[in-house]
C-alpha cells in the first residue's frame, strides 16, 4: 500500500520508526509533504534518508501570509531535487483562516505555475467552514481556469458526492484519508464509490486524522492500511485489488 500524503516532520516518534512501521504494515512508499520553507527542506532530508520516502514541496494555505516571488522561487528551485516528487499542499482554507485570503489565493496561483512548469504533480488542499462551500467552489474555479494540463491531487478528499462528476471529468485525482473511517461520513463514503479506480489514492494525513481504530491518537503512515480497508469495502473489491490499484496510481502520478 501507498501513504500519499503525510507530514512525518510533525510526527512526534522519530522518522525511522514510523518508516519501518509503516513497512511492516505493507506500506512501500510514502509521500512527506513540506508545509513552508523550513518543513520542505526537512522532507527532503527523510527522503534522502529513506529509500520508501519522497518529498512534495510548498506553502500550505494556513503559512501564506508573507507569499512573494521569493517563496515561489525557493519552492521551485527545491523542486528540482531528485526525490521531490510533488508540489504543495497549496489551495484555500477557509475553516482556520488563519492567513489572509487574498495571500493564500496568491500563493496558490503561484504554485499551480510551478506545477506546471516543472511537470510535477499539483497536491491540493481544500477545507471549509461548516455547511459552506465557498473555498471548495473558489478552488474548482481556480483550478479550471489556471491548472488544465497540471495533474491534481485533492487531498484528504472532500468533495461531495454532488460534485465528484466534475473532478472526475478534469481527470482530478481523490486521494482518501482516515476521516472516511468515521461513522458520520457517509457522503465522503459515497464520493469514495464514485471516483473510477484509475483515479483513486489514498493517505494518512499523518499526524492529523487517525482512522477510526485509534481515533483520538496521532496519526502515522502504517495507519493507511486501514483506510483502504474501509475504502475497499465501500466499493466492494478486494484489498489486494485496491492495493495493486493505489500502487498502480501512485507510480504513475509520482514516478517512482
Amino acid at each position: 500500500m501507498i501513504d500519499t500524503h503525510a507530514h512525518l516532520g510533525v510526527c512526534e516518534p522519530p522518522d525511522g520508526e514510523l518508516v519501518g512501521d509503516a513497512r511492516r504494515a505493507g506500506v512501500r512508499r510514502i509521500l512527506t509533504v513540506g508545509l513552508d520553507e523550513t518543513s520542505n527542506r526537512e522532507a527532503i532530508a527523510v527522503a534522502q534518508a529513506h529509500e520508501e520516502v519522497f518529498a512534495s514541496v510548498g506553502r500550505h494555505p494556513n503559512s501564506a501570509a508573507g507569499f512573494d516571488e521569493a517563496a515561489a522561487s525557493d519552492i521551485e528551485e527545491l523542486a528540482a531535487h531528485e526525490r521531490v516528487r510533488a508540489i504543495g499542499e497549496t489551495g484555500l482554507d477557509y475553516y482556520r483562516d488563519s492567513s489572509p485570503r487574498e495571500a493564500q489565493r496568491q500563493a496558490f496561483s503561484a504554485q499551480i505555475a510551478i506545477a506546471r512548469r516543472t511537470g510535477l504533480p499539483l497536491v491540493i488542499h481544500l477545507r471549509d467552514q461548516a455547511g459552506t462551500r465557498d473555498a471548495m467552489e473558489e478552488v474548482f474555479a481556480t483550478l479550471a481556469a489556471e491548472a488544465d494540463g497540471v495533474t491534481v491531487i485533492l487531498h484528504c478528499c472532500s468533495v461531495p458526492p454532488d460534485r465528484a462528476g466534475e473532478a472526475v471529468e478534469r481527470g482530478w485525482y481523490c486521494s482518501f484519508a482516515g476521516n472516511i473511517t468515521y461513522p458520520k461520513s457517509d457522503e465522503l463514503r459515497e464520493t469514495a464509490r464514485l471516483v473510477p479506480e484509475d483515479l483513486l489514492l489514498v493517505e494518512t494525513d499523518s499526524p492529523f486524522l487517525a482512522p477510526q481504530s485509534v481515533r483520538g491518537k496521532p496519526n502515522q503512515p502504517g495507519n493507511v492500511v486501514e483506510v483502504a480497508e474501509v475504502v475497499a469495502s465501500e466499493r466492494g473489491v478486494a484489498y489486494g485489488d485496491l492495493e495493486r490499484t493505489v500502487e498502480a496510481n501512485a507510480a504513475r502520478v509520482f514516478q517512482w
